[in-house]
């Protein structure tokens, strides 16, 4: 088992629910896509999968371990099995790319080369490796900022892609990239989680990217899971419920294409990506 939650609670500081009574867990190799509106806890959930959120009740299990009950060397331990892609990556301005990238292994490296990366990069073949299937190879040396916000972003995916941990979670991971760089990276995360029986749980704001690269789909609404199913099971009818709070549709990647819909045997209507 890769993570399991039970009749887990979340609080906001201010006494408001982020996640209440959630129950979800995934074996080892499964790709999940969380959706939902803006504020239905999808970050929420992924900084509890990450350890980096405590819940107020219910246990979590994460990599066969409970992370509270670990101590803080055996908590370390865990967390570098554990890589987290963030929708804002928090790199310093001035860091080059390539010691960003290195980055995701200073946990596993010992405390000397950890230092010694920071002075002189210690893999560039494998920085550049990375970048690469990213489209991003020229920028090795660059300042992070004097990236774009996509490129950023891509930089974190890179990272995360040279940790190779057992657990991947990308809290909006494409949310500045175009389509075709959205694709591409959706893309390599998949092949990454994949080649390595690593589980990849992503939340996405576009519905039509989730269905594409995601098997299992997991809909988060007011902090409680409104679905959990497959792909082709998800219905137009399940989307607009889960978007009825924010919008008439469920949102795409380029704000426009609407889902296009296929009849099953049960004549519920399965949303297919307009661009598939």
């Amino acid at each position: 088992m890769s993570f399991r939650l039970d009749a887990i609670s979340v609080g906001y500081p201010n006494g408001q629910r982020a996640l209440g009574q959630i129950a979800l867990a995934a074996r080892r190799g499964e790709r999940i896509a969380v959706i939902g509106p803006s504020g239905a806890g999808k970050t929420s959930l992924l900084r509890l999968l990450a350890t980096s959120l405590r819940p107020d009740d219910g246990r979590v299990e994460v990599l066969e371990q409970a992370p509270w009950a670990l101590s803080a060397a055996r908590l370390r331990h865990l967390r570098c099995r554990i890589g987290m892609v963030h929708q804002a990556p928090p790199m310093p301005p001035r860091q080059r790319v390539v010691t960003a990238i290195l980055a995701g292994r200073l946990g596993a490296w010992p405390a000397w080369k950890s230092m010694l990366s920071l002075v002189y990069p210690a893999d560039l073949a494998g920085a550049h490796e990375q970048l690469a299937r990213l489209d991003l190879a020229d920028r090795l040396f660059d300042r992070c900022d004097q990236l774009s916000g996509g490129q950023l972003q891509r930089v974190g995916v890179a990272r995360v892609l040279y940790q190779r941990p057992e657990l991947i979670l990308a809290d909006e991971p494409v949310s500045a990239m175009d389509p075709v760089l959205a694709n591409l990276t959706l893309g390599e995360l998949c092949k990454e989680a994949t080649t390595r029986t690593a589980t990849l749980v992503a939340s996405l704001h576009a519905v039509d990217l989730a269905l594409r690269w995601f098997p299992r789909i997991v809909g988060l609404k007011s902090g409680e899971i409104a679905f959990d199913l497959p792909a082709e099971r998800v219905t137009n009818a399940l989307l607009r419920e889960l978007y009825a709070s924010e919008s008439e549709s469920p949102p795409v990647q380029d704000g426009t294409q609407p889902l296009l819909v296929t009849t099953g045997a049960d004549g519920g209507g399965s949303p297919r990506a307009a661009c598939r």
